[in-house]
């Protein structure tokens, strides 16, 4: 008897599961590795176009850009009651082209993300069955919307924090005789941004590429559970890479990124495949071996 025979013989859920996938065809005929290739290469044309133009749209607009992403410092400069108005500097002739520049492509990235992530759906979908193609549409929108959402929060939460800190260390220094004066130059500060726009907006898309990952069968919650230890000390360290090296950045950043695993494992739970009876076993034989050394 084979294995979809058996599963429909005992009817279970998770078995059914496996062999309708085995009886569903898949759609596309087989490509080579050199037409896999050939269409990454359409996709990333495609895609880099698109942004290219995006980053077009942003430029016409950029002191618009500047004036939004700028709001958290000025509020922070005025919080700190620093002399004279919010300022940003540049030190070369060029220099204010090139950060114009730089914040068209932060505004091209955000208007051409949801294009981006309909072409790394497109690129996949060859390989996948008809049904779950299906999920093309909510895809590209939860994934544009989380994209754009982190780094909103990031705007909202993580930049005055920021801004608050750094520029609380201006002022005169104790004892007198020496004052502290911020000069913040234009370039300087939107790659600040950029980085933790970025860095925010990676990492709110957690809970759905972990949705379509336990959708798919390749995950479940149980095996997010027992990573959970080893998610929360790879959030430090990714935080302590995409963020300037102060301990209040990196702690704006991964501790949404860890809640967001939270929540990735009920997404898993109630939208996944469940867990095979060899993974409930080993994760009840690891949770006995915690409690005995505890």
């Amino acid at each position: 008897m084979s294995q979809e025979q058996a599963a429909a013989k005992s009817g279970s859920p998770g078995a059914a599961d496996a062999s309708s996938d085995a009886e569903e065809p898949i759609e596309d005929k087989p490509m080579s590795f050199w037409e896999h290739l050939d269409e990454l290469r359409k996709r990333l044309v495609r895609s880099i176009l698109v942004f290219f133009a995006a980053c077009i749209a942003g430029w016409e607009v950029r002191e618009k850009l500047l004036h939004f992403l700028t709001i958290p410092f000025v509020q922070a400069w005025r919080e700190q009651n620093l002399p004279g108005n919010p300022s940003l500097h540049f030190g070369a002739p060029a220099a204010a082209f090139v950060a114009y520049f730089k914040l068209s492509m932060i505004g091209g990235a955000a208007l051409a993300s949801p294009f981006i992530f309909y072409q790394l759906w497109a690129f996949v979908a060859p390989g996948l069955y008809a049904r779950e193609k299906r999920y093309v549409i909510p895809f590209v929108l939860f994934s544009t919307l989380l994209f754009v959402g982190g780094g909103l929060f990031g705007w909202r939460a993580a930049f005055p924090i920021s801004f608050g800190y750094f520029l609380s260390m201006a002022g005169t220094v104790e004892g007198g005789g020496v004052t502290i004066t911020p000069t913040v130059m234009m370039g300087d500060y939107l790659d600040f941004v950029a980085q933790l726009l970025l860095g925010f907006g990676i990492i709110f898309e957690i809970p759905l590429i972990v949705l379509f990952l336990s959708i798919a069968g390749v995950i479940n919650y149980l095996q997010l559970i027992m990573f959970g230890r080893w998610f929360v000390f790879g959030a430090f360290i990714l935080a302590a890479i995409l963020t300037p090296p102060d301990i209040t950045s990196q702690l704006v950043m991964a501790v949404p990124m860890c809640l967001l695993y939270v929540v990735s494992i009920g997404l898993a739970y109630v939208f996944g495949k469940p867990p095979t009876d060899a993974q409930r076993a080993a994760y009840k034989k690891r949770k006995e071996k915690e409690v005995s050394q505890g």
